[in-house]
């Protein structure tokens, strides 16, 4: 039988509202007790490195709240197949297409209940109000919420997607149309993302009545397979099971979120039994991981890319010429031994391979010191000092950020570069990494999306250096309209020239040097079954369980019979 274990500060009585108002001022809802319970009864322990900037993923472009808590608190008007990487209904039951693509027109499930929690009881089901609330609140200036906790939505805001939309109507008490100013093709994925939740528009009159509305994203309600519970920032977030769950209820009552311990210390749990599921291993730990009979592993390709940006609007990065003087210095074979382990692939283009639109002439940049040196001496920057920021916790895309940015630093004293790495933590970490002092960022970029224009206009559209998504803050009009002409076609072959068109000019422009495109990987405990990892990251626990606990279950049916 495997042994009862206590996780310190998880199994004490709590109470979840004041837990969460700490970070989230002007709160007052009434606090909630409950009996400890051991986590491996009732739930289980998700371990990850990373920290939580807020509990609304409209306002974020990376944390635990893209990967993995939105896909257990909110749903969305469209998921994505993990297996055919197709388009499927999840609250609109159907769709359609009108317009040549500038119109689109969803028709909702009929009862979806959005979840109670000790901040809040509905009193109806979603409607298309909560649709239509959901989306005004990002693009309507004059919605009362648009300006709530700073007003920043960088992954719609990267889009220019307010400046597209005409308008949002409600044709019926469950039927919503989106009409467009200018078709878009991947105007449906981009409403498969995680940064597309739908919220309660009856919560939000509610807090606009109390004077409390930052508790929107703080203490969130959505209609997904559990609600918020407890949140102790930098330790744990608890979720518990929503008995009105759409879909059918969840298998376990509860899940732990575990953001307390990185590196080791996080392996060392889930060896321990501390954690049941280690999201992001270190591909340096996968021979334990393999070799241990109580652990699972499971590898998928990732949609992501890991990327060094330059700073093109500062000396001297604006310069291509330096700019490519750094790629030659970086051996990105060493990097791949040294970080990835096999688990990742040098990359070429800022696609990964995985994407319809890759383009197969893309070419890995060459590994040339000698040319590098000959760059900076012609350019009389011998003895260049450089500034690197570097995000400290690890991502799907680099299980090791920290120790790539000593390699990349030891490649480029090579050449005579001397570069100084800053490690970035914390809930601030995205507005730290565009700040335009530094020169150059390690970074990356994870789509739970298959079109290509989830990676190209966040990544690298004028408008997405104010969201915040744009770390090499590089502006090319001329790629911007490329990507616009990509939208406008329903035809894949034609878009797929466009996308071919537009990863040449980021081949000769250099805003970034693309790295690798890394597997996803995660490890559970033996007895964990029921998780699902796909390309685009972590689906619903909804249907995660205890192999021992169903055995149990249907031992005691077979008693009563």
């Amino acid at each position: 039988m495997r042994p009862i274990l206590f996780i310190g500060t998880l199994l004490l009585t709590f109470t979840s509202a004041a837990c969460i108002a700490d970070v989230a001022p002007k709160t007052q809802a009434p606090s909630i007790t409950l009996e400890p319970t051991p986590i491996n009864q009732n739930g289980f322990v998700y371990c990850v490195d990373g920290s939580v900037n807020t509990f609304n993923p409209q306002l974020s472009s990376s944390g635990l709240i893209i990967d993995p808590l939105a896909a257990q608190l909110y749903d969305r008007l469209l998921d994505v197949d993990p297996y055919t990487y197709r388009l499927i209904p999840e609250i609109a039951a159907r769709w359609e297409t009108l317009d040549n693509g500038a119109t689109y027109r969803f028709y909702l499930r009929k009862n979806v209940s959005f979840q109670q929690t000790s901040w809040f009881t509905p009193t109806r089901k979603l409607t298309a109000d909560d649709v239509i609330f959901s989306f005004e609140r990002m693009i309507n200036p004059q919605n009362p919420f648009n300006q709530v906790n700073g007003g920043k939505y960088p992954y719609f805001d990267s889009l220019s997607f307010a400046n597209n939309i005409q308008s949002i109507k409600k044709l019926g008490q469950y039927t919503v149309e989106f009409s467009l100013k200018e078709p878009d093709a991947s105007f449906l994925w981009h409403l498969a993302t995680h940064y597309a939740p739908i919220l309660s528009a009856e919560y939000a009159q509610n807090l606009e009545k109390s004077g409390y509305q930052t508790q929107l994203d703080w203490k969130p309600v959505g209609t997904g397979p559990f609600f918020l519970d407890e949140y102790q920032p930098g330790q744990f977030v608890r979720l518990f099971r929503n008995k009105d769950y759409w879909k059918g209820q969840p298998k376990m009552q509860q899940v732990v979120i575990d953001m307390g311990a990185g590196g080791t210390g996080r392996i060392s749990k889930l060896l321990t039994g501390e954690c049941d599921v280690l999201a992001y291993p270190a591909a340096s730990q996968l021979k334990v991981l393999r070799d241990d009979p109580r652990l699972r592993l499971t590898l998928r390709s990732g949609m992501n890319i890991a990327y060094l940006a330059f700073n093109t609007s500062k000396p001297p990065l604006n310069d291509l010429k330096v700019r490519q003087a750094i790629a030659y210095a970086i051996n990105n074979e060493r990097l791949m031994e040294s970080i990835y382990y096999g688990t990742a692939e040098t990359a070429a283009s800022v696609l990964p391979r995985a994407s319809w639109a890759y383009d197969n002439r893309a070419k890995i940049t060459e590994y040339n010191p000698e040319k590098s040196k000959q760059i900076l001496k012609e350019l009389g920057l011998d003895g260049l000092k450089l500034n690197l920021w570097v995000p400290s916790a690890s991502q799907s895309y680099n299980p090791s950020p920290l120790k790539m940015a000593e390699l990349i630093q030891a490649d480029l004293a090579q050449v005579g570069i001397q570069m100084n790495i800053r490690p970035i933590e914390g809930r601030y970490q995205e507005t730290s990494m565009m700040d335009r002092t530094h020169d150059m960022t390690l970074s990356g970029w994870s789509t739970d999306s298959n079109d290509p224009d989830s990676f190209f206009r966040p990544l690298f559209s004028c408008a997405a250096i104010g969201s915040q998504t744009n770390l090499s803050h590089w502006c090319l009009p001329n790629f911007d309209d490329i990507l616009k002409k990509a939208l406008y076609s329903q035809q894949l072959a034609s878009r797929m020239d466009y996308y071919h068109e537009a990863q040449d000019i980021l081949a000769q422009e250099l805003p970034v040097l693309p790295l690798a495109n890394s597997l996803r990987m995660q490890a559970y405990r033996y007895d964990i079954k029921g998780l699902v990892l796909s390309t685009f990251g972590n689906a619903s626990f909804a249907g995660v369980y205890r192999e021992a606990e169903v055995d149990e279950q249907n031992h005691k049916k077979e008693a009563v019979k």
